[in-house]
């Protein structure tokens, strides 16, 4: 991709099927060469890796967070909550895309509410969803 991407050194995905994970990585590393993708399949994980708690710690801080909304455990809403409470030094430098099968306009509407949710893409990630992403988010 472009230039615009060197603001982007790291990519979290965070969705509890291993599958989908690995199907979305395969997009992103053929949109990015030198980004680090990263995938983790808890909230809770999602969470840990922003704080750099345990097996996180040292990795880089990523500029889009790709965000599943049903998980077991924490969901995705359960994840934004606790992002919301965390620094703004995380809030400045990460966006969040719900990335998620969800047809269901509440979930829309309630994502629109959120002002760190910059973005609502269904699944499977496409090359030109990631595209308009960073289009839209890192000029």
């Amino acid at each position: 991709m472009t230039e615009k991407l060197d603001k982007l050194d790291c990519i979290l995905l965070i969705d509890d099927d291993e599958a989908t994970n690995f199907y979305h990585r395969v997009i992103l590393e053929d949109e990015v060469d030198k980004t680090y993708i990263h995938a983790v399949k808890s909230a809770r994980d999602g969470i840990n890796y922003l704080l750099g708690k345990g097996d996180f710690e040292g990795n880089p801080q990523p500029g889009i967070i790709f965000l599943d909304i049903n998980m077991p455990g924490l969901d995705g809403w359960d994840f934004l909550s606790e992002y919301n409470e965390l620094s703004a030094d995380i809030h400045d430098r990460s966006i969040v895309v719900l990335l998620t099968t969800s047809v269901n306009p509440d979930d829309r509407e309630r994502a629109a509410q959120i002002p760190a949710v910059r973005e609502f893409v269904s699944k499977p990630l496409t090359p030109e969803a990631f595209r308009k992403v960073v289009q839209e988010n890192f000029n």
